[in-house]
């Protein structure tokens, strides 16, 4: 029986995305009382202060799908030295208007995978200096720069390379999750 719903927003919306297939493999390291819920971004208009008063109800279920985890793992590539702006803007929509934040207090785990050789640590840095003013704990060791490469992921599940790397990676978040639902 799931105990704790772990939400996964993936930063890219490419079909195929490298990080989407990451999410997709990473999901079955969870052990049985998680269960991963992929939360969409794409559909979030850009964030205008000026609908603070009347949020579009696309905004509304994805602030609610939010606030029913208890962790939220982000998967996101890096653009240009940061994140990409739908996820950007995704964190601009559930944190307004000012002080009805759905991200507060949910434990955040965050990895991201890229074709380059630094990956993705920048974009994770500019992360995570978001989610610190969001209030969102986040899981500092182990950190996950992924660099992509042809077999990583294969029939959604991760290599025997990578496998035990992300297995790690996971058993350290379920603790910290596990540690901040107490």
């Amino acid at each position: 029986m799931s105990r704790f719903k772990i939400g996964i927003v993936v930063g890219s919306l490419r079909k195929d995305s490298f990080n989407k297939q990451t999410a997709h493999a990473l999901i079955k390291l969870f052990p049985q009382e998680f269960t991963c819920q992929f939360i969409d971004i794409s559909a979030l208009p850009l964030y205008n202060q000026d609908d603070d008063s009347h949020t579009p109800s696309s905004v509304v279920d994805f602030k609610q799908q939010i606030k029913a985890c208890q962790g939220i793992v982000f998967v996101t590539p890096e653009y240009n030295r940061s994140i990409p702006g739908v996820l950007k803007n995704a964190l601009d929509q559930a944190s307004r208007p000012y002080g009805t934040s759905a991200w507060n207090e949910i434990p955040a785990g965050i990895i991201g995978v890229s074709i380059g050789n630094i990956s993705t640590a920048i974009a994770q840095q500019h992360l995570r200096n978001s989610l610190a003013f969001l209030n969102m704990p986040t899981l500092n060791q182990p950190e996950c720069y992924l660099k992509w490469y042809d077999g990583m992921v294969d029939n959604g599940q991760f290599s025997e390379k990578t496998a035990a790397f992300m297995q790690n990676w996971v058993d350290a978040y379920v603790a910290f999750v596990k540690q901040n639902n107490q």
